[in-house]
């Protein structure tokens, strides 16, 4: 039997986690490199710096995947030898794309052409940016360790899904996810996540048995009480659900 919840899952978790904190503290540690009267000159080296620590995090959020598929694969005693490939870091261009929608509200602008944000005095424009450049970082280091877990899942012919793990105190897109256990088949493409998600992928192996976590099962049961088969409001009727019938509600619900 495998689970979303329970030790496994929540070491994995919180490694990933401890990851970002880290990441967090280093991204914020370039800040430095930004001069604001010299913002054209001094972003660049910003941008690169940012790339050097997204690249180091999101080769130890690979390792992490790797080591916990391992971990997982030996529980569940699957057959044969198997090696995890895994992930590269996101590509300079992929990290660069996010970071200059990070900082897109710092240049200067036209005041009548210019939103409210961008009509802030220059150090509040730079630490909105600093704000969003750690949380794209941290999606991008996550993804990282993320694509190395369902990689492997595609790959092992003894993988036959995946689940997704999502912590007590995630979104409601996340927990509507994460209610669905392990349906997601071993060559379904893609994870959905967001800035900020935290959510983890849970292996499946032959002869293993999916037990959803309590909570889960009670995410599930809410889903299906006050949002299924209402198309086009199932997220927001599931989030007011959350909201008023969770024990562990979400984020400022």
């Amino acid at each position: 039997m495998v689970s979303d919840g329970g030790r496994d899952a929540d070491r994995y978790r919180a490694a990933q986690l401890g990851l970002t904190r880290l990441l967090v503290r280093d991204v914020r540690g370039v800040r430095r490199l930004i001069i604001p009267s010299r913002l054209r000159a001094s972003m660049p080296e910003w941008f690169a710096a940012v790339q050097a620590v997204v690249d180091q995090y999101a080769r130890t959020s690979a390792a992490l995947g790797a080591e916990f598929y391992d971990a997982q694969r030996e529980a569940a005693r699957a057959a044969g030898a198997f090696t995890v490939p895994v992930a590269d870091p996101p590509t300079p261009e992929q990290t660069e794309a996010s970071l200059r929608w990070a900082a897109k509200d710092v240049w200067e602008r036209d005041p009548d052409a210019a939103s409210e944000a961008q009509r802030q005095p220059v150090e509040i424009r730079l630490d909105q940016a600093e704000k969003k450049a750690e949380s794209v970082a941290q999606k991008l280091v996550a993804d990282t360790g993320r694509a190395t877990v369902l990689d492997a899942v595609r790959r092992d012919a003894q993988a036959t899904a995946w689940a997704r793990s999502a912590a007590l105190g995630a979104c409601a897109f996340c927990k509507l996810l994460a209610s669905r256990g392990s349906v997601y088949a071993a060559d379904t493409a893609g994870f959905q996540a967001h800035d900020g998600c935290h959510c983890g992928v849970i292996p499946v192996f032959k002869g293993q048995r999916f037990e959803p976590s309590a909570h889960a099962s009670e995410w599930a049961r809410l889903y299906q009480e006050y949002a299924a088969g209402h198309s086009g409001s199932q997220l927001a009727r599931f989030r007011r659900a959350l909201a008023e019938h969770d024990v562990n509600p979400l984020p400022g619900s």
